[in-house]
């Protein structure tokens, strides 16, 4: 699995510095980064229920959850760091469905192209990863399929963090 991970990273990285959103060397937020098991506990309930009808929405969502959770560091991560469930506070604001515009317009404060651009961002990576999930011909139901989910979760989250920490100016380029 840790391989199967390993090309998912490569992968999403490559397609979003081809998209100028993160630099060839991701930033590295341990904040962000020890909150990814709650918030993957609080939401695989969810993103399970959601997979089979809507996969793209089920992966996707995590890498907004992952954008949000780094603009929530930088803003004031005294308050939200403090917050039990993170991912139950931004999915109670609108319900699940709704979770990515509450996201995109609450807490990035997106609107007009940059709300299209990063749907469209966000939706491609989900697609990719979903693509990838696909090819693995892993069967339905079983640990293998749950834990090659939660790859695809935590890749995406990750994924999500650094785009963010990219457009807030965190870049990770040499001076």
């Amino acid at each position: 699995m840790e391989q199967f991970e390993d090309k998912l990273h490569q992968d999403l990285h490559q397609f979003l510095q081809s998209m100028k959103e993160v630099d060839e060397r991701l930033p590295e937020c341990p904040d962000v980064e020890d909150k990814w098991e709650d918030i993957a506990k609080a939401y695989i309930p969810d993103g399970i229920r959601e997979f089979n009808d809507f996969p793209s929405a089920s992966l996707g969502w995590m890498m907004y959850i992952g954008m949000a959770v780094a603009k929530f560091w930088d803003a004031e991560w005294e308050i939200y760091s403090k917050i039990d469930n993170l991912y139950a506070y931004m999915r109670d604001k609108r319900g699940y469905d709704a979770m990515d515009e509450y996201i995109r317009e609450n807490v990035l404060l997106l609107q007009g192209v940059d709300y299209t651009v990063l749907e469209k961002v966000a939706g491609e990576c989900a697609s990719r990863v979903y693509n990838a999930l696909r090819h693995q011909n892993i069967e339905p139901g079983t640990k293998e399929a749950f834990n090659a989910y939660v790859c695809c979760l935590h890749q995406l989250y990750l994924m999500g963090a650094a785009m963010q920490l990219n457009r807030m100016g965190y870049y990770m380029k040499k001076m």
